[in-house]
């Protein structure tokens, strides 16, 4: 089902560690370039030892340190100006990563090409906006140290390409990395044998525009083991659930704005998003924009928005934003897919009474740089109708005849009983452990969970949008939630779900 688009803005940030130097085999040569750990490796800002990495790999993509994660807590009078370096930080790793592939094969050729066309260019962006992050900060407080090691990129392959890997997933549905990713056997992922390029598209090495994603990317379902585990609910759980009814995105509401991570900045996210809910959603929406904007929910006292990345099928066939920031420009083609079926649930705790949440609370879920950060805060999980026992974090499932795609999130369930977002946009939110209690601080709130499903042709023929460096993976799948319920319904929510019954 064809849905056009528009243009707009959104965003979220980079990422954190050392550099060392080291010599990396690309195409046909060695390039002289920077070489960071990837994120998970070590503690933000430690020194990984110099190491070579990529050899003989085909040079992919632009990896940086996620800046954001670099920083200390970032004082409210400080924020707005933040925000705004960091999402120039974003554009800037766009503008080098197109740069890049325009020249990827004469940068293999050039040793020093990309040095000193490429990554000293990009290096030196990056220092002057850390540079005025570290102004910004110490004009309210104490001015960051050690900024400047967060500045440098380097040139990485996507381990992916040629290679076929085991669908993954921990398949709870719930929170995403830092847990055991429950591979299953999945020999056959790369022989599923379809070309995800598919019609007119590319071949399967290159991906749609060249950039995403690869046959590596793809499994099929069948081959993934039964892997989801349902949490037994103890005496005293909040077993009710509430259900709102906000649409599918019939309307065609999309923009690359994104108001939480990049507040007053078009296209902060180089790519595109679907909305339901409230239908002031832009960059530039205040909290009484969002308190006074229409919504597509059925009930009027959910103004909430709930956006997440567009899904294209990769057929060759432009959308109208093919020549738009979020769309063509940012490396994200094909025809957006109207989801033929979404589910905004919210349940309870597993241990005990949740309560209400505030209103304009922000929550984030999933990364959209998990291909570059590590799947640490990875929280999509795909698969498909009838086979939702299995579940994969970083495939995207190949769906038998008569079965759809299927993507889910579940977002955070504790809050920090103070803060309606933080510095980095998580911190002030939490996962439950895994006896499903909240951290020590946190209190239970209804937990949103979210199943968007996709009627789209069998195969591998389909991607949600990404950074472009990013590579369009599935992994990088991620979801963004901010509570616009009235008090009257929020508590009407918290009554349904602690009384044990299932409301709409």
């Amino acid at each position: 089902m064809r849905r056009t688009s528009r243009k707009k803005r959104s965003t979220l940030a980079n990422r954190a560690i050392a550099a060392s130097a080291a010599l990396i085999l690309g195409g046909g040569g060695l390039v002289a370039v920077n070489v960071y750990a990837s994120a998970g490796e070590g503690p933000s800002g430690s020194s990984p030892p110099t190491r070579t990495q990529n050899a003989g790999r085909q040079l992919s993509t632009i990896d940086c340190p996620e800046a954001v994660d670099g920083l200390p807590e970032v004082p409210d009078e400080a924020r707005r100006e933040v925000d705004r370096e960091l999402a120039a930080m974003d554009t800037q790793i766009t503008e080098a990563y197109r740069q890049f592939a325009d020249r990827k094969e004469e940068m293999a050729r050039d040793p020093g090409l990309a040095e000193n066309a490429l990554l000293g260019p990009l290096r030196s962006k990056r220092a002057a906006s850390l540079d005025r992050i570290g102004i910004a900060i110490g004009r309210v407080g104490e001015r960051p140290a050690g900024l400047e090691s967060l500045a440098g990129c380097s040139l990485r392959s996507d381990d992916s390409r040629g290679a076929g890997g085991d669908g993954a997933g921990d398949g709870n549905g719930g929170r995403g990395g830092g847990q055991d990713d429950g591979r299953g056997d999945g020999d056959n992922d790369r022989d599923q044998g379809q070309d995800p390029g598919r019609g007119e598209g590319p071949g399967q090495d290159e991906g749609q525009g060249g950039n995403g994603p690869v046959a590596a990317d793809f499994v099929d379902i069948r081959s993934v083991q039964p892997n989801v585990d349902r949490p037994r609910k103890r005496r005293g759980a909040s077993r009710g659930t509430f259900t709102t009814d906000c649409g599918r995105n019939e309307n065609g509401k999309f923009n690359p704005d994104n108001v939480i991570v990049a507040p007053g900045v078009s296209n902060g996210a180089h790519h595109m998003h679907d909305y339901i809910g409230n239908q002031a959603n832009d960059a530039f929406a205040s909290d009484d924009d969002l308190a006074n904007g229409a919504t597509t929910c059925r009930n009027q006292g959910d103004r909430s928005t709930y956006y997440w990345p567009v899904l294209r099928l990769q057929n060759g066939q432009n959308e109208d934003d093919v020549d738009a920031d979020g769309g063509g420009r940012d490396q994200n083609v094909g025809e957006i897919q109207t989801p033929s079926q979404v589910t905004l649930k919210f349940v309870g705790s597993p241990v005990g009474r949740v309560t209400a949440m505030p209103r304009f609370l922000r929550i984030i879920t999933g990364d959209a740089k998990a291909f570059t950060n590590g799947d640490a805060n990875a929280n999509a999980s795909w698969s498909c109708t009838g086979f939702e026992d299995r579940q994969v974090k970083d495939k995207y499932p190949i769906c038998p005849e008569g079965s759809q795609v299927v993507r889910t999130f579940a977002f955070q369930s504790c809050w920090d009983g103070q803060n309606t977002d933080s510095a980095n946009h998580r911190t002030h939110v939490a996962f439950a452990r895994d006896d499903g209690r909240c951290p020590r601080g946190f209190r239970a709130v209804p937990q949103l969970v979210q199943r968007i499903v996709y009627d789209v042709p069998p195969g591998p023929g389909f991607a949600v949008d990404s950074f472009p460096e990013q590579l369009h993976k599935p992994v990088t799948d991620h979801g963004d939630f901010i509570n616009v319920f009235d008090d009257r319904l929020m508590k009407k929510m918290v009554r349904c779900i602690n009384d044990g019954r299932r409301c709409r």
